[in-house]
């Protein structure tokens, strides 16, 4: 949850904003390997993360696909919109829009969150 202080004093407690992309192709799924220094390292994982305030969600998306795994890729469709607050064993509530995507080119190297993409 996210502590937020509004113009007029209030305060409340807001979820994340988040993004996972499947991106697909010949019927397989590419993932990451979350790196060993994140909470949740050394665990498999669809792509995505959190969407920041400036962009859309369409564009965290992309970013973050190409972030975690060098790869540019094309939206094909937005899936699901998962908005469960119960997450046993979590310190946050995540809503998480969730896009199908296609790759393009690869035109970078995977940053610092992914020990591995396959």
């Amino acid at each position: 949850m996210i502590t937020c202080e509004f113009e007029n004093g209030n305060k409340a407690k807001l979820r994340h904003v988040v993004v996972d992309v499947l991106v697909v192709e010949k019927n397989k799924i590419l993932l990451v390997k979350r790196a060993p220094h994140l909470s949740n390292g050394n665990k498999y994982a669809l792509i995505g993360g959190f969407v920041d305030s400036d962009e859309t969600i369409k564009g965290a998306a992309l970013r973050e696909v190409l972030e975690e795994t060098g790869y540019k890729v094309e939206i094909v469709r937005q899936l699901k919109v998962v908005d469960n607050p119960d997450r046993a064993q979590e310190d946050r509530q995540n809503i998480s829009f969730i896009f199908l995507a296609k790759p393009l080119e690869k035109v970078g190297e995977p940053d610092n969150e992914s020990s591995k993409i396959g």
